[in-house]
């Protein structure tokens, strides 16, 4: 899924939102984080599995409720461990879809069929539960749509739970992110403004650094978005810039040129320990508190976007 780079910065920020709106609505963390263990009732999400087709009916449900259009984005996909061919299914749920301004909000929604960082190698061949690498995001993306639909933005807003993200060689980057690949190749709706990402948003221990690939392909998007996190108290994220990671956004930006970001904390738990791709993968090393901050920050972002002119619209 990812390939990882170190660079240590400090970025100084200057407001690029004078006259925030301060009434933006609430994120009910309880309900997200209720959205992460839900996801993980299913069991792993590996597409194929039980567990896949039971989410992915719960995702559209959900979504049936809040959006304005849903768009199903079908695709196939081979994958080269086993060499198993698989149909895979990217979820787009446009909100105001008819607005001039455009902008994708995006996670995966599958898990890894395999335990390849697990240290006990009785778990490496079984899939993970993917609570933070999967259901994190996913669930951030169902609370965003259940405000969005009682809270109508004036930008348009596409959430989109991209497929195939997980099923990659580890070195071989073009065999993971097949839903943003796909999306990117064939684009479902007019091109995109910009994206931001979000995986891995639910660790109990969150630290959300810059993505140094964000920093090059939308950096006025990464200053704009740290800067509110900042005057909003929210101390998860910092303005350090750390990894490079090969993500959703990737596929997003080289393949379609869309301005796209990454948030992510790929430290999980910690720089000291690893549950990323093992079975430590679970609700209880997650944290609604967690959520709360990345959401908010989406939705801080979402209401106050409209009429902030500062590059990359």
């Amino acid at each position: 899924m990812k390939k990882t780079f170190l660079m240590i910065t400090i970025l100084g920020f200057v407001s690029l939102c004078s006259g925030c709106k301060s009434d933006i609505p609430i994120f009910d963390e309880t309900r997200a984080f209720a959205y992460l263990v839900r996801q993980c009732d299913f069991g792993p999400r590996n597409p194929g599995s039980d567990g896949y087709y039971a989410c992915l009916e719960y995702i559209k449900t959900e979504l049936d409720q809040s959006a304005d259009e849903i768009i199903l984005q079908d695709f196939s996909y081979q994958e080269q461990r086993n060499n198993n061919k698989y149909e895979l299914q990217n979820v787009i749920a446009r909100f105001n879809p008819n607005a001039d301004f455009q902008t994708v909000i995006s996670a995966h929604w599958d898990t890894r069929p395999w335990a390849d960082q697990d240290k006990n190698q009785g778990n490496k061949k079984s899939p993970i539960l993917g609570a933070n690498d999967g259901a994190s995001g996913v669930a951030v993306l169902l609370e965003l749509a259940k405000v969005l639909s009682e809270n109508p933005p004036n930008i348009g807003v596409n959430l989109v739970f991209f497929d195939g993200e997980d099923m990659g060689i580890p070195g071989e980057n073009n065999t993971y992110c097949q839903g943003s690949q796909y999306f990117a190749k064939n684009l479902p709706i007019p091109k995109p403004n910009e994206a931001i990402n979000l995986d891995m948003v639910g660790d109990k221990q969150l630290v959300i650094p810059i993505e140094r690939y964000s920093l090059e392909y939308h950096p006025k998007l990464v200053r704009y978005l740290w800067d509110r996190a900042r005057d909003m108290g929210l101390d998860a994220f910092t303005g350090r810039v750390d990894y490079a990671i090969y993500d959703d956004h990737v596929p997003l930006y080289e393949i379609a040129g869309i301005p796209a970001i990454d948030i992510i904390d790929f430290k999980y738990p910690n720089s000291y320990a690893n549950f990323w791709h093992t079975q430590q993968d679970i609700p209880e090393n997650c944290s609604k508190e967690s959520l709360e901050q990345v959401g908010k920050l989406m939705l801080d972002y979402i209401y106050n976007r409209e009429g902030q002119n500062w590059g990359n619209d």
